[in-house]
């Protein structure tokens, strides 16, 4: 039977729902919230949204779904080495993208600034929105009803670096205090992901040369650059796992160090010391901002990532500002949801649920009515 840490939370513990409800089965808090994240709307739409190639330009490349479950994945092998709570560490990693845009952070960036007078935009709040509002499954209540460790990670994912979004949640989660550990691997793991799957997405599609990472130390200094030597398609495969299995080791490893130094041995405790305890070494950490600032520089940056970049800015806005002119073009539930949001928000709300494909076409719809 799988051992929970004296820091893991546990689901008696759990501060439980904002809204009571009655159960027909025996699962445990965070195994329901899991269940009905992967059962919600948004969940599904993610198949079709971008992560840095558009859905349409090959079945190959991660989209958010998929990354997601990798996400999920690198998680639960640092929840089961740091004795985690796996239940909630799954809730919130499958959770932790569902407020994305169609066409990923450039969406984000665009509804952003176009709601700069109207509070804003941004992925986690958008998906604490989702799950606490805009979510419509069950009787009595909005939303999917989740526990509050659940929300907590949603809001504190990326802490604390997204808190002038939240201030309004500051009496219900405490913006300035860590969440607990189960959350912390989240930011670290979808770090991960996203580092090492756009690394192979960017060879597969020739824009990434393996030959030029050896300027990449954590490629050239590590077991990745001479598994991939041959430029075999079973080799990239290999090169990429010996990168994650890099970071995974490591971070474990800190952290259960960083655990000790701080004798963290409750949540209360880890609460009053209030520091991110989940980390990676000194060392690690300086290999993991090099490969960032290379795939920053010559994938995220590339040409083609840029063209499709400005045409998704083009998508984005293009719908915002019609949809707002002419209101009428709100499917109803967002026209309710006009009236108590304001007209702004609920547009936002209505393109952010879009996949890539809807806002390409709704986007062409709209400009070729005549």
């Amino acid at each position: 039977m799988y051992s929970l840490a004296v820091y893991a939370m546990r689901d008696a513990d759990s501060r439980g729902r904002f809204n009571q409800e009655n159960y027909h089965d025996t699962r445990g808090i965070y195994e329901r919230d899991r269940d009905r994240i992967i059962h919600c709307e948004a969940f599904r739409k993610l198949e079709y949204k971008t992560q840095v190639f558009v859905n349409h330009e090959g079945d190959y490349y991660r989209t958010r779904l998929t990354h997601t479950m990798e996400v999920s994945q690198i998680a639960r092998s640092l929840a089961k080495r740091l004795g985690l709570n796996i239940e909630l560490v799954e809730a919130v990693a499958l959770a932790h993208d569902l407020g994305h845009t169609p066409f990923g952070h450039t969406g984000e960036a665009v509804l952003d600034r176009l709601l700069a007078g109207h509070g804003g935009f941004e992925h986690n709040r958008q998906s604490y929105r989702i799950v606490t509002s805009l979510e419509r499954r069950y009787h009595g209540f909005d939303g999917l009803n989740l526990s509050y460790e659940t929300l907590e990670g949603i809001i504190k994912h990326s802490y604390p670096y997204d808190t002038v979004y939240n201030a309004d949640l500051e009496d219900k989660f405490s913006l300035k205090t860590v969440p607990v550990l189960e959350s912390q691997i989240i930011d670290h793991a979808d770090e991960i992901a996203y580092l090492n799957h756009d690394l192979d997405d960017g060879l597969e599609s020739g824009l990434l040369d393996w030959q030029d990472l050896d300027s990449v130390r954590v490629w050239k200094e590590t077991r990745a650059r001479d598994a991939y030597s041959g430029g075999r398609e079973i080799d990239k495969f290999r090169a990429i796992s010996s990168l994650i299995s890099l970071f995974i080791n490591d971070l474990a490893e800190n952290t259960l160090r960083l655990i000790e130094d701080h004798g963290i041995d409750s949540v209360a405790k880890l609460r009053k010391v209030n520091k991110s305890i989940a980390a990676f070494s000194g060392e690690v950490d300086e290999l993991r901002l090099e490969l960032k600032a290379y795939l920053y520089q010559n994938l995220y940056r590339h040409p083609k990532v840029e063209r499709m970049r400005v045409s998704a800015e083009r998508c984005i806005e293009g719908l915002y500002n019609t949809i707002t002119a002419y209101p009428a073009l709100l499917p109803l539930r967002y026209r309710e949801e006009a009236e108590k949001t304001g007209l702004e928000r609920a547009a936002a709300d209505y393109i952010a649920g879009m996949t890539d494909r809807f806002a390409i076409e709704e986007h062409r719809r709209l400009n070729n009515a005549l």
